[in-house]
């Protein structure tokens, strides 16, 4: 990602949603196979996801061979949305994967929508590719999707693709009604269970686990040639609209050690992206690897599975100490995953408790799993890294861990998206502040 002066809004390709009536229905296997379909035809794609996500990205990044990053109306503001969009310069398309249903959001506005990829399309001036899982219908799939173009919040609809097709007569059946009720189809998928993507608890595995990605993006890519009309799809795109661009988000530090590896995944480009601009440097580390943090201003422990490699991280001793030594002179913080390493213990799956890193007093369980999902707003009671006390901050929760204890003064007052408190505020003990909390902006 540049941190260049922003180009005319002439020099942004245009765009397109994919998205769906919920998830599941196959924007993900849709958008990596259009991804790479144009790719092969030698078109320069710029991908995009809709709202907080750390996994799809990675995927389009393989797909597309462009940085993909996070555009959320809920939690970013209009000039920060822009500067993001001016990565798309000099590409041939910009394609933005939604995430859940089209119009799923909040029911409270946050700083330039309410974080629905219906809200980010209409902003960006996109249509929508509508994917539609028809393996339980036939002909009503037609009023899912007439119900979606008329909507009064509804983008334009470019047309529909049909996922799951059983037979011909299948997709005749729904072809027939569709073109009765002016509804365009730009493609017919047939059921491959084949190319399904390996899943865990919170969404697909990562990229970099993947045993032969590239070559099930590629499966992808010729089920979309074969069976979808790319160039109507490439057609149907239009203008990108272009705000005047805000800065991106600044470092929280000068030097900052970034743990880095299949426990420590979740960082979001943008942020990265926005303290390298500002000229921080960043030293990444590999605490699965048993590697204490380098010498730096501030250690970020971002999220992650550390649930899933919780007697590695115990066995880390050098990572431990080293960590330890960092906190007593400089400041540490962990989101979600590394708040979770930054306490006393953690539970695995199996029940077996796991000695953490101790700077926290924090115990957490992934036996006792439920899910915490949704939109942030956090007021700092103290300050943490690249925040003053008092600090109002956007962001997610997303995980399944539960807190056992939580003795440390709290970090934050947390609401979500309508005002409501949550009980996840964080912790702060000396230099070393965490959070289930993940910053966006």
């Amino acid at each position: 990602m540049r941190d260049e002066t922003a180009p005319s809004s002439s020099a942004l390709p245009p765009g397109l949603m994919i998205a769906a009536p919920g998830s599941g229905a196959g924007k993900t296997t849709v958008t990596l196979g259009l991804l790479r379909a144009f790719r092969d035809e030698g078109l320069s794609v710029q991908p995009y996801k809709n709202g907080p996500d750390y996994i799809d990205p990675a995927f389009h990044r393989v797909a597309a061979g462009r940085l993909s990053c996070n555009l959320d109306g809920w939690s970013m503001g209009a000039p920060l949305i822009a500067a993001l969009i001016r990565q798309a310069a000099g590409a041939d398309l910009a394609l933005a994967e939604a995430s859940m249903g089209l119009f799923d959001g909040t029911s409270a506005a946050g700083a330039a929508g309410n974080g629905s990829g219906a809200g980010m399309a209409r902003l960006l001036g996109w249509p929508v590719v509508l994917v539609l899982d028809v393996r339980a219908q036939a002909q009503s799939a037609a009023a899912t999707a007439l119900g979606f173009a008329h909507h009064p919040d509804a983008p334009p609809l470019a047309g529909v693709i049909l996922n799951h097709i059983a037979s011909p007569r299948h997709a005749t059946l729904i072809r027939r009604e569709m073109a009765r009720l002016g509804l365009t189809v730009l493609g017919a998928l047939p059921r491959r269970p084949d190319l399904a993507l390996p899943e865990r608890h919170l969404g697909l595995v990562q990229a970099g686990e993947h045993p032969d990605l590239d070559g099930a993006i590629a499966g992808f890519a010729a089920l979309l040639r074969e069976n979808a009309d790319l160039g109507a799809i490439r057609a149907a795109a239009r203008p990108t609209l272009a705000a005047d661009p805000g800065p991106l988000p600044r470092p929280p530090a000068q030097r900052i050690a970034l743990a880095q590896d299949m426990a420590f995944a979740f960082t979001y480009p943008h942020l990265i992206a926005g303290w390298r601009a500002a000229g921080a440097e960043i030293l990444p580390f590999s605490p699965l690897a048993d590697e204490p943090p380098p010498e730096a201003d501030l250690v970020w422990l971002p999220g992650g599975y550390p649930e899933l490699h919780a007697g590695r991280l115990a066995a880390a001793t050098a990572f431990r100490a080293g960590l330890r030594r960092h906190a007593e002179t400089r400041p540490v913080h962990g989101e979600c995953g590394g708040y979770m390493v930054l306490g006393e213990a953690l539970v695995d799956a199996q029940g077996h408790r796991h000695a953490m890193t101790g700077l926290l007093g924090l115990v957490t369980s992934f036996e006792r799993r439920r899910l915490h999902l949704g939109y942030r707003r956090a007021e700092l009671l103290a300050p943490m890294p690249g925040h003053e006390a008092g600090a109002a901050l956007r962001g997610h929760e997303f995980h399944y861990s539960t807190i056992l204890e939580q003795p440390d003064a709290p970090l934050a007052r947390v609401t979500d998206a309508e005002g409501h408190p949550v009980p996840e505020t964080g912790s702060r003990r000396g230099l070393v502040t965490g959070s289930f909390f993940h910053l966006v902006a």
